[in-house]
């Protein structure tokens, strides 16, 4: 949590110095600053929420559409400069939400009912109409359907603005503005940080989007092959002014999820003609407590998004516990190279979200199986669901009743059948639900 607060208040410092920079350090937009981290704070949207739309998005999108204002390819006015911050950081406003990528309309109805923000807006001085455009024209994927109603509900937004009702010419400007921001809202993460933190907003993206973990690689080359194909004039003259690192992490990010989707590809024909097997394999306690081992296993867990990351601190030390039950999964052999592992122990020893209330907690009935571990290019081959199996043979072993975990709603329902899996709790927007099995 510590750190959570420390980069929301780092780039909050950023924004704050960049709207000095831009004239627009009065007191109205300070506080739509300090009401919006509030709101996702206490909505429990900040950076450890488990989702891809959190403050921290919300933020670099504000920093960076604040920073990259000087490009050629639009000429922006000072009244332009107080309307893009304005939608930058209200542009994905929706603490009510109930699923994680918010919808621009539920956006927009946030807002116009907020009345705080109704009242900063009329401080400020600015067309909220323009606003709304700016916003509307963030949807993504702008293409079909959903471009269609964006810009119809764009046009209903310019016939009310005394800006733009008599001005086409200006109306233009303001959905070319809309594009900039469309294009900084997409590439805004991938610029402030290394590959490491784009692999995982790329995984909480996933999971948001209800998406298997074998899609991720997969579909990160396809958004950036849009992005990149169809939006390239924007993102050249946005390159042009930002600092030498960001246009390295952000290339650099690309190139490395090519390079990711070629070996994912490789290992796939590696198993499809079966040169590669994947072998489930119960560790002995000599092999858990070998430093290269642990080693291994370590990095594995590093690749799971943050919030899935339980007993960060006590990892090591877990392996190590008899208690625990671990299954590895092994190439070709049981002595082969690592891949993935899956791991958990009695219910009583860890510490789950407030919300759940197990009615087995202190029973010592229960094993609960932590969010699995699998390196990428390895989700999707039957891998996990092999290292699950041979986790609940293990369990029924040591004579436990039940398994709980958490796992994606879709694969519950799914599991209500076949394994009749219970929800014991649910979990918006996250969708990401903790459940039971009888053993």
């Amino acid at each position: 949590m510590q750190a959570t607060a420390a980069y929301t208040h780092a780039t909050k410092e950023s924004i704050l110095d960049l709207m000095r920079r831009r004239g627009i350090d009065r007191e109205c937009y300070r506080e739509m600053l300090d009401y919006t981290i509030n709101l996702f704070e206490t909505k429990g949207l900040d950076t450890e929420y488990y989702g891809y739309h959190n403050i921290r998005h919300e933020l670099e999108v504000t920093y960076m559409t604040l920073l990259a204002m000087d490009q050629d390819m639009i000429a922006i006015t000072q009244s332009d400069i107080e309307h893009l911050y304005v939608a930058a950081l209200f542009h994905d406003l929706d603490p009510l939400k109930n699923v994680d990528k918010p919808h621009e309309e539920s956006v927009l109805n946030f807002i116009s009912r907020d009345e705080n923000l109704q009242r900063q807006i009329r401080a400020a001085g600015i067309d909220f109409e323009i606003v709304k455009v700016l916003i509307l024209r963030t949807t993504y994927p702008w293409a079909g359907e959903m471009k269609k109603n964006a810009e119809e509900r764009a046009l209903q937004c310019f016939e009310r603005s005394d800006m733009t009702r008599d001005d086409h010419k200006f109306r233009s400007h303001v959905m070319e503005m809309g594009r900039y921001l469309s294009v900084i809202d997409r590439m805004s993460g991938y610029a402030l940080g290394d590959f490491a933190k784009a692999m995982e907003m790329a995984k909480m993206n996933a999971h948001a989007l209800g998406w298997s973990p074998s899609q991720i690689v997969r579909r990160a080359v396809t958004y950036f092959e849009d992005l990149l194909g169809n939006e390239d004039d924007m993102i050249g003259a946005i390159m042009q002014i930002l600092p030498k690192q960001m246009r390295k992490n952000f290339y650099g990010t690309v190139l490395s999820f090519f390079q990711a989707r070629q070996e994912e590809i490789t290992i796939q024909a590696e198993h499809a003609y079966e040169n590669l097997k994947l072998v489930p394999t119960i560790e002995s306690i000599n092999t858990r407590t070998d430093p290269e081992f642990i080693s291994t296993l370590r990095h594995i867990f590093e690749q799971l998004p943050s919030p899935l990351q339980l007993e960060h601190a006590a990892f090591e030390e877990s392996v190590m516990d008899p208690e625990i039950i671990l299954t590895t999964l092994r190439v070709n052999s049981r002595n082969g190279k690592i891949v993935g592992y899956a791991k958990g122990g009695p219910l009583e020893r860890y510490r789950l979200r407030e919300e759940i209330r197990d009615e087995n907690h202190g029973m010592s009935n229960t094993i609960f199986l932590e969010p699995m571990g699998l390196n990428i290019g390895y989700w999707g081959l039957g891998g996990g669901s092999g290292m699950r199996n041979m986790f609940i043979m293990q369990a029924s072993a040591k004579k436990y009743t039940y398994l709980t975990s958490f796992a994606l709603r879709d694969v519950v329902s799914a599991r209500v059948d076949k394994e009749e899996a219970e929800f014991v709790a649910r979990f918006d927007p996250e969708r990401w639900d903790y459940y039971r099995i009888s053993l």
